[in-house]
C-alpha cells in the first residue's frame, strides 16, 4: 500500500498540518523540512498532485505550444526553458501544432483544460485569437521569438532584434563588395520574417542599392523550403553572388542544393546562415552565421513566466529584446 501523509506524521512525529503545509508550498522550519524529506524517501512517499492542485489552485505545470518539434532552434530553447522551470518545481507539457493555426488553438484549449498555470507560445496564428481564452482566464502568457501585434501589451515576450540581425548580415556582404544578395526568408506573415526582410531592405537602402525582387525568396523555415529557394535563385539568368539564408533548416537545405548543383562555397558564391547551433559544425564546418542566443532566449522566457506566476496577476507584461551576433567563418569571400 502506498505511503500517506499519516505515515509521514508517524515517522517524523510532526503534525499533519505541518506536513500538509510543506507539500502545499508553505514555509516550514529547516529541521522539519529535513525530517519530512528523509521520511518521504524512506517510505517512498509520492504526493497526490491532483489533490494538491485542487487545494492550492495550482497545477505546477506550464504549457508550451510550438510550431514544429523537429525544429532544432525551437527544441534547443525548450530544453533550456524546461531546465529552468523544473528547478522551481514546475513541470512542462509541450504541444506541437505543426504550424497549423487550428491545431494551435486546440492545443491551447487542451492545456487550459489541464489547468496549466501558464502558457509559453511560439505562435503560428498571427491574429493572437488562440490566446484570448488564456488572457481572459488570467493565465500568464509568454511569447517566444514572435510578437503578435493584436495582443501586444496583454502578454509578455522574449524576442531577438531580427531587423538588426538581418541588417548586420547584409551590411557584411555589402562591405565585401556583394551587390546582388539573395535573401531566403521564412513564412511571409510571421513577425520574424517581416523584421528580417526589413533589416535586409534597410541595409540596401543605406548603401544606395535598389533591391531586385527576384532575389527575395520564401522557404517556410524548412529544409525543403531552403533547398527549393536556392535552386530557384541559382536558375536566374543573373544569379546572386551571395546568399543570406535566415534560419537553420533552410540553411542546411540551401547548402545541400548548392552542393548538388556543383556550386562551391565560398569560391563560387558566399553564404551567410542563421542560428549558430553545434550541429552546423558537423555538417558544414565554419559557416558565416548570425548567431541567436538560444540559451538566453530559453532562460529569459522561463524567468518571465516565473515572475508572472509569482506576481499573482500584479506583474505587468513586458517584452525582452535580445541581440544577435555575426560570426564570421569561411563561407564568405569578397565579391569578384
Amino acid at each position: 500500500m502506498a505511503a500517506t501523509m499519516k505515515d509521514i506524521s508517524r515517522e517524523t512525529g510532526l503534525g499533519l498540518a505541518t506536513i500538509s503545509k510543506f507539500y502545499n508550498g508553505g514555509n516550514v522550519r529547516a529541521k522539519n523540512r529535513k525530517l519530512i524529506e528523509d521520511a518521504a524517501r524512506k517510505l517512498s512517499f509520492v504526493p497526490n498532485e491532483f489533490a494538491r492542485s485542487l487545494k492550492t489552485k495550482q497545477s505546477r505545470t506550464v504549457g508550451v505550444v510550438i510550431p514544429e518539434l523537429g525544429n532544432a532552434f525551437i527544441t534547443s530553447i525548450i530544453t533550456i526553458m524546461e531546465d529552468q522551470l523544473r528547478k522551481m518545481d514546475y513541470a512542462v507539457i509541450v504541444c506541437d501544432c505543426r504550424s497549423d493555426a487550428r491545431r494551435e488553438a486546440e492545443a491551447v484549449s487542451f492545456l487550459l483544460h489541464k489547468r496549466v498555470d501558464g502558457l509559453i507560445n511560439m505562435p503560428t496564428d498571427t491574429t493572437g485569437n488562440h490566446l484570448l481564452p488564456a488572457i481572459k482566464a488570467g493565465v500568464p502568457v509568454v511569447l517566444v521569438d514572435r510578437l503578435l501585434r493584436p495582443i501586444r501589451g496583454q502578454v509578455s515576450a522574449v524576442v531577438v532584434d531580427n531587423a538588426d540581425a538581418a541588417e548586420q548580415g547584409t551590411e557584411f556582404l555589402l562591405a565585401n563588395g556583394h551587390r546582388d544578395i539573395g535573401l531566403i526568408l521564412g513564412n511571409r506573415s510571421i513577425f520574424t520574417t517581416e523584421r528580417r526582410f526589413e533589416g535586409y531592405m534597410n541595409a540596401l537602402k543605406n548603401a544606395g542599392i535598389k533591391p531586385r525582387d527576384e532575389l527575395i525568396r520564401y522557404g517556410d523555415y524548412t529544409m525543403d523550403g531552403g533547398y527549393n529557394a536556392v535552386k530557384a535563385l541559382m536558375s536566374l539568368p543573373a544569379r546572386p553572388s551571395a546568399l543570406f539564408i535566415t534560419n537553420f533548416e533552410m540553411t542546411i537545405g540551401g547548402m545541400l542544393a548548392l552542393s548538388e548543383l556543383g556550386i562551391k562555397v565560398p569560391e563560387d558564391i558566399s553564404v551567410i546562415g542563421f542560428d549558430k547551433l553545434d550541429m552546423f559544425g558537423e555538417i558544414f564546418p565554419n559557416l558565416t552565421l548570425i548567431k541567436q542566443p538560444q540559451n538566453a532566449i530559453g532562460e529569459q522566457a522561463a524567468k518571465l513566466m516565473l515572475e508572472l506566476l509569482a506576481g499573482g496577476g500584479e506583474v505587468l507584461p513586458q517584452t525582452i529584446t535580445l541581440s544577435t551576433q555575426l560570426y564570421i567563418g569561411s563561407s564568405t569571400l569578397p565579391a569578384r
